[in-house]
């Protein structure tokens, strides 16, 4: 029982790293990046697959960790959907690399790789792997000199920018 706890552990541990070659954001101030995201674009994956206007919302958590509440409207079914979670901080909190979890006691990596540092009005996001991306904005839409910096930088860290898929938003 004690070694599939500890497989257990390494398995689950695993999940929260980031990308070989990938660095997190240094100097990294959470208190800026509370509030409301809008999805700019993703590399497509189930729990978000035909998802648009999403969203995430992060609040400081009393024990120091992030509440993170996802949301996108499901068009075929003519609905909103949500996810409840919290993220914690894998080390220092002026580094962006925190482990994030919408189902206990499973964890993901979540990477904060390029932003805005001036303003916090747009983010590079990477989950434990490179299939894992997300470009992130405080509005519905960005400049594109700014996408193409993201999306640059997105490359030049070995992701499939080409696989990336634009995420609409309505306007109201």
């Amino acid at each position: 029982m004690r070694a599939v706890l500890i497989l257990l552990t390494a398995i689950l541990a695993g999940c929260t790293g980031k990308p070989e070659g990938v660095d997190p954001v240094r100097g990294f101030e959470v208190e800026r990046y509370l509030g409301r995201w809008h999805e700019i674009a993703r590399l497509d994956h189930s729990f978000e697959r035909g998802l648009t206007d999403v969203t995430a919302v992060y609040t400081l958590r009393g024990d120091g960790g992030l509440d993170v509440v996802n949301r996108g409207f499901d068009a075929a079914k003519q609905e909103w959907r949500e996810a409840k979670g919290r993220a914690y901080f894998l080390g220092d909190t002026s580094v962006a690399s925190l482990k994030v979890t919408f189902f206990w006691p499973f964890y993901g990596g979540y990477h904060v790789i390029a932003l805005d540092q001036a303003h916090y009005r747009y983010a590079l996001v990477a989950g434990p792997s490179r299939d894992y991306l997300w470009i992130l904005a405080r509005e519905k839409a960005l400049p594109e000199a700014v996408m193409k910096k993201l999306l640059d930088v997105a490359q030049a860290n070995g992701f499939d920018v080409k696989a990336l898929i634009r995420v609409t938003h309505r306007p109201y």
